[in-house]
């Protein structure tokens, strides 16, 4: 079979209006009607809430997640280079089941974009850090983007330099891991009170504001704060990008439909 025969059965449709008299499958793909695979940690212990990326819930189309075997938080908050052969393995299980891209479920996943982003043919998006660059792309000259994230500490020039960062001075960091509820979280401690954690992030983004008054827009780094961002925007009244924002832009692009209607 040739690549341009292999590339069109990664974009296959059943056309409304077309009868389709021969169908092919991706040999190796069972379960289709999905674009975006999504990778996650392993033995993570917290309330996976709507909203959160790996919530099914949180999403109007379907996404395929696997599982990185023996990730564990806090190798993957101090980007452990020993992740990387585990974590390619899972993102070219994904490419091999048929995802036409990849995503990840922590924003530390961001240690090893360039390098799984090398390792597989298809798009590969495995940090909501990777929209810096283009978040800044669209404010005024001498705005900065406000980043609320799980573990400040884990923010390395190694990360920003895998996900495209080159001036992490355009960003302003207000750092969660240390709020008594949201530390639940990266301390899998199984259990937390939603509003105290809805609380402290919306506190955080506010003070970050009140600090930074030059904020042109807010990005949450973290996988589990989504569920906040309405809240966060509420208060700070200023653009909000998280995993969900890229994820969405990553489906439509790998997803797109016809449009019918009056012109």
């Amino acid at each position: 079979m040739s690549a341009k025969s292999n590339s069109a059965i990664e974009y296959n449709y059943i056309h409304p209006e077309k009868k389709e008299k021969m169908v092919i499958q991706k040999k190796g793909q069972y379960v289709t009607g999905y674009s975006v695979g999504i990778l996650y940690l392993d033995a993570c212990w917290y309330p996976v809430i709507p909203g959160n990326v790996a919530n099914l819930e949180t999403y109007n189309f379907p996404v395929r997640l696997k599982v990185v075997p023996d990730c564990r938080t806090e190798q993957l908050l101090d980007g452990d280079p020993s992740l990387l052969k585990t974590i390619i393995q899972a993102a070219k299980e994904l490419e091999a089941e048929g995802a036409r891209a990849i995503c990840g479920a922590c924003g530390f996943f961001g240690n090893f974009q360039d390098k799984v982003a090398e390792a597989v043919d298809i798009p590969v998006y495995l940090s909501s850090m990777v929209q810096v660059p283009w978040i800044h792309t669209g404010l005024k000259p001498g705005k900065k983007i406000g980043v609320l994230t799980a573990y400040a500490d884990g923010l390395s020039d190694g990360l920003y330099k895998s996900c495209g960062i080159t001036d992490p001075s355009q960003m302003a960091i207000a750092d969660l891991s240390r709020e008594p509820e949201f530390s639940a979280i990266i301390e899998n401690r199984g259990t937390f009170d939603n509003e105290m954690v809805r609380q402290e992030v919306v506190e955080a983004a506010v003070r970050l504001k009140r600090e930074n008054p030059d904020l042109g827009a807010i990005l949450l780094e973290c996988s589990d704060m989504p569920p906040y961002a309405v809240d966060v925007q509420r208060a700070v009244k200023l653009p909000v990008y998280d995993f969900i924002t890229m994820i969405n832009w990553v489906h439509h692009a790998t997803s797109q439909k016809p449009y019918y209607g009056l012109f």
